[in-house]
């Protein structure tokens, strides 16, 4: 009983540590604990702790080239092919990137064209012959 006392002071104590360094962390304490134990009581007091994903920056915006205006800024599509929205996202596959471009009309919330493309230096005869990346032209 006692070890599960001061198991729930160090994890409240280091909301960050983990199995292995709260089991550390006893030892130093003067508890004699197998790290396999300490990890099932963890588990039974839900006290096991959740990594956060590393944020990834993925755009540069401190560059020298001409930043343009937003044009269709306050602009309200009253029909269809007045306003289109264009984004491009990168897809992670098992062994390369691959992009994706979409272009949305605004007014109809409809796809309008998309296409996948290829991850800077990639080879194209190699990415073509594992049949991940389809000839160039919209993609349905």
């Amino acid at each position: 009983m006692e070890l599960r006392d001061q198991m729930q002071r160090v994890a409240l104590e280091w909301p960050a540590y983990g199995y292995r360094r709260i089991t550390a962390e006893l030892r130093q304490r003067g508890f004699a604990v197998n790290h396999k134990h300490l990890l099932r009581m963890m588990r039974e007091d839900n006290l096991l702790c959740v990594r956060r994903r590393a944020f990834v920056i993925t755009t540069d915006s401190r560059h020298n080239l001409p930043v343009y205006p937003n044009l269709a800024r306050g602009l309200r599509p009253s029909a269809i092919n007045q306003l289109w929205i264009a984004d491009i996202t990168y897809i992670r596959l098992r062994t390369e990137f691959v992009y994706l471009a979409v272009v949305l009309d605004a007014f109809s919330q409809k796809r309008a064209a998309m296409k996948k493309l290829e991850a800077r230096g990639a080879s194209k005869t190699a990415t073509r012959k594992s049949g991940r990346i389809s000839e160039p032209g919209l993609m349905e």
